[in-house]
């Protein structure tokens, strides 16, 4: 099952990059700001993950797993820690098995499990999560974006021959 994530994730849109880390650093800087709203910004940003993975025809639970969230979320704002700490932390072993993203998975899975022991600070845990991994996104589209344009490969040109 999780060869079949793998492959899928290997060839990785720069687009839906992009718009991912635009998604979750705002969110994050969002959650900074509104602490008292993380309810709606929290639901917002994972129903907006779901959709983003639906419109970039992800794998099904990838998919379903933020919805589901995000909606439960909604209509139990109090238990705000313990369903984005079980997002995080089923995201994060995503990230470990399917998708070869060992650090990041790391720190979803730590991230997670502080949630769970400090709900109390769940706002500022997931600030962290949202800035760490939007951050991380944004580095690694520079990194594949200087390579391919230090290679002299340009995604947008096309030669006909």
């Amino acid at each position: 099952m999780f060869e079949n994530y793998q492959d899928r994730f290997q060839h990785k849109s720069r687009q839906r990059q992009v718009f991912n880390a635009v998604l979750t650093l705002a969110t994050g800087i969002l959650t900074l700001v509104f602490p008292n709203l993380l309810y709606l910004i929290a639901g917002a940003y994972l129903l907006s993950l779901g959709l983003m993975f639906l419109a970039f025809r992800l794998p099904s639970p990838m998919i379903a797993l933020p919805i589901v969230t995000g909606v439960l979320i909604f209509i139990f704002p109090e238990l705000i820690p313990i369903t984005f700490a079980s997002f995080l932390g089923l995201f994060g072993l995503l990230m470990l098995f399917a998708m070869q993203l060992s650090i990041l998975g790391v720190i979803t899975i730590i991230t997670a499990v502080l949630i769970i022991m400090n709900p109390d600070s769940v706002t500022y845990l997931i600030a962290f999560f949202m800035l760490t991994y939007s951050v991380s996104n944004l580095v690694s589209f520079y990194k594949d974006w200087k390579g391919n344009k230090d290679d002299g490969f340009d995604d947008d040109s096309v030669t006909i021959e």
